[in-house]
């Protein structure tokens, strides 16, 4: 089973206005996106954890980090802490929902040497820059998302503790508390250390952990640095404590009659002629269906063939794999159903799918098989910036 370790975070000095200087995780961020980050404060999250410019660009982020805790604007906990971090929305399907987890240091482990488990295969992707950010700051920004199926953990953290902080953010209001007392720390990391941890979000920041612990281990022949952790939130795996949407499939590389052929073998088809709305998705888990989309727009339900899919995962990821593994079928992904309706108008073709069952999810944790890439979207988004957990020390 997997450590997971409180650790003296660095954070923002107390007085700091917070929607000035928090940011969203690295990866959904475009160029446009980091200049408004930029420009809205130049103590902003953005300039350290996103780094622009030419090769020294890791090296003036590291100056940055060092110049900031120096003029006192991050300033590291006196002793070790565990952050609660809750985020208070209105999920997809209107209901209110918070979700409760925690901010701590996870110990990376090797590939399938279990503890800590992926849950999907990763699309392959440039991974320098995160090392490389990693190499040079000796820090963690953003963290992995990771869930316990342990019980227990919702319940450890539901009393509050030591404010740290709020911020709300379209719609979402993400609010952070510092747990400093040993007992309730001996608590929680006793809960999460008899269990594995799923990875939810955040697969590639966990492998870069690794190569960087590897490089660590093989610059000081120690195993027992704080490159051995990384920042990672942790929340319990139970319905109330997850809100998962999916991640539709836009089709190119095969023509409208060709994939028609290839679908009508797994499935059977009927017009959808009323309006894409969020009612359409909820129509989709009730009923167990697909629906497919024309660049025209027009919508079609895709109804699997009773036993089409026998021995296939009930992952509609997976069935789309099944169904279109021997066409010339390139898939790309894409969240949102208006972003769907759009996006699709420029493609071959567009398939609805439904979110990944919480069953699913906790049966990869047990039996440590992979979904499809794309299988899972979790929201809201965690935000970067509340904590930072150092990798060495701060006087490198």
């Amino acid at each position: 089973m997997p450590r997971f370790e409180p650790f003296p975070a660095l954070r923002y000095a107390p007085q700091t206005d917070l929607d000035a200087v928090i940011a969203p995780p690295y990866d959904v961020l475009s160029d446009a996106d980091i200049d408004e980050l930029e420009a809205r404060d130049p103590h902003n999250i953005a300039w350290i954890d996103d780094p622009r410019g030419g090769r020294d660009r890791y090296e003036k982020a590291d100056q940055l980090l060092r110049r900031w805790l120096a003029e006192g604007f991050l300033v590291p906990d006196e002793s070790p802490s565990f952050t609660i971090y809750r985020m208070a929305f209105t999920d997809a399907t209107g209901a209110d929902r918070v979700i409760s987890g925690v901010l701590g240091g996870l110990e990376v482990v090797d590939e399938d040497a279990g503890g800590v488990l992926p849950h999907e295969r990763t699309t392959r992707k440039a991974v320098t820059d995160r090392l490389d950010l990693t190499r040079a700051t000796a820090t963690n920004g953003s963290p992995v998302w990771g869930l316990s199926p342990a019980p227990g953990l919702t319940r450890a953290l539901r009393a509050p503790a030591e404010p740290a902080g709020e911020i709300t953010v379209d719609g979402v209001r993400h609010s952070v508390e510092r747990i400093t007392d040993p007992a309730r720390i001996a608590e929680i990391t006793a809960i999460i250390g008899s269990d594995d941890v799923l990875i939810a979000d955040g697969h590639h920041r966990y492998s870069i952990s690794r190569s960087y612990r590897d490089e660590v281990r093989e610059a000081t022949g120690r195993t027992d640095t704080e490159a051995e952790l990384t920042l990672a939130f942790v929340n319990e795996l139970v319905d109330d404590q997850l809100s998962i949407e999916a991640i539709h499939r836009l089709l190119d590389g095969i023509g409208w009659d060709d994939l028609a052929a290839a679908l009508e073998r797994f499935f059977t088809t009927e017009p959808l002629d009323e309006e894409l709305t969020p009612a359409t998705l909820a129509h989709m888990v009730a009923q167990g269906r697909l629906v497919l989309l024309s660049p025209e727009g027009r919508a079609s339900w895709l109804i699997a063939r009773p036993g089409a899919f026998e021995g296939v995962r009930s992952l509609d990821g997976a069935w789309l794999e099944k169904a279109l593994g021997d066409t010339s079928a390139v898939l790309s992904y894409q969240h949102g159903l208006d972003e769907m309706r759009e996006a699709v108008t420029s493609h071959a073709a567009g398939v609805l799918i439904r979110p990944t069952s919480l069953d699913e999810i906790m049966r990869t944790a047990r039996e440590g098989l992979l979904m499809p890439p794309k299988s899972t979207f979790f929201t809201p988004k965690l935000r970067t910036g509340f904590v930072m957990r150092p990798t060495a020390s701060l006087h490198h």
